[in-house]
């Protein structure tokens, strides 16, 4: 039986306006009203693309705390909670269960790693500390681990774990996990490039770093594929391919930031060891905005 489903579509990746003083609110309030008024199904605070990793724990639930209020119910909101250390997850996941966000986004643990043994424990832990749904998030390129697709088939039975963001980029992986995993989770992808032929495999959207800067677009890659329109869904992933490649030519957020920065939603200030782009790479990046009418 598939459990709770937290959004279909399209979920922002959202970036965390910033500057030398702290986290800028007034930027990082109207990029939600962007992001709602432009009609996204969901946001995730405080993912990877929020930078969560240069703040402090105070500041991060301060992050949560202030974003959850100013959407104020308009659109589901997903709280970026992982930890290389669980006890800091289940902390962030338990304080942003209780002040009303949908569902936690859970990054598998950096540096230390652990084992496929330990994954599941770790998220077994976590979903007995909540009752909020939960996403496990799979980037290892990031953190030097890998979800196999076995893996998933025992997270799949946990209570809370109702979903996967999936970054591995390998759709052979993919595809191996939809055949274990059936239809008792949903799977979003975790790359904009591959946001189609996910869902070609049974993918129902999503969690994205383009929408920060092209929501509508990028809802309607995804309401396309689903109303049967397959050829309009792929022309636009193939359409926006030159932009998502300018937005990945340096580590996320840099580009995205520097994207915000050129649209008005705060400065290109980011925390180190993030430094901003090159201008030639920014160069790049803007001749595509300029392309799609972003600037």
């Amino acid at each position: 039986m598939r459990k709770k489903q937290i959004f279909k579509g399209v979920a922002t990746a959202l970036a965390t306006p910033m500057n030398e003083k702290g986290i800028d609110y007034e930027a990082l309030d109207r990029l939600i009203d962007f992001q709602i008024d432009e009609g996204i199904n969901a946001i995730s605070i405080a993912g990877t693309t929020g930078e969560p990793s240069t703040m402090t724990i105070e500041e991060h639930k301060q992050l949560l705390e202030h974003s959850i209020k100013k959407a104020n119910g308009r659109v589901v909101m997903i709280a970026g909670t992982g930890s290389n250390d669980t006890q800091c997850a289940i902390e962030l996941s338990k304080f942003a269960c209780d002040i009303g966000y949908d569902a936690v986004l859970t990054v598998t643990p950096y540096y230390n790693k652990t084992t496929q043994a330990g994954l599941v424990k770790m998220y077994e832990a976590i979903s007995n500390a909540i009752k909020k749904p939960m996403i496990v998030y799979n980037v290892p390129s990031r953190t030097g681990i890998n979800i196999e697709p076995k893996t998933y088939a025992e997270l799949a039975d946990i209570d809370n774990v109702c979903a996967i963001k999936e970054a591995n980029g390998d759709i052979g992986k993919i595809a191996e996990t939809f055949s274990l995993i059936g239809n008792k989770i949903d799977v979003y992808s975790g790359n904009d490039d591959q946001i189609v032929p996910l869902m070609s495999l049974g993918g129902i959207g999503v969690i994205s770093v383009l929408s920060n800067i092209m929501p509508k677009k990028t809802v309607e890659m995804c309401d396309k594929f689903f109303a049967g329109d397959i050829e309009g869904s792929r022309k636009l992933q193939i359409e926006l391919m030159p932009l998502i490649k300018s937005l990945f030519c340096e580590v996320n957020p840099i580009p995205v930031r520097c994207a915000l920065s050129h649209m008005g939603y705060g400065e290109n200030y980011l925390r180190l060891p993030l430094v901003p782009m090159s201008k030639n790479k920014e160069e790049i990046l803007i001749k595509e905005m300029k392309t799609q009418n972003l600037i």
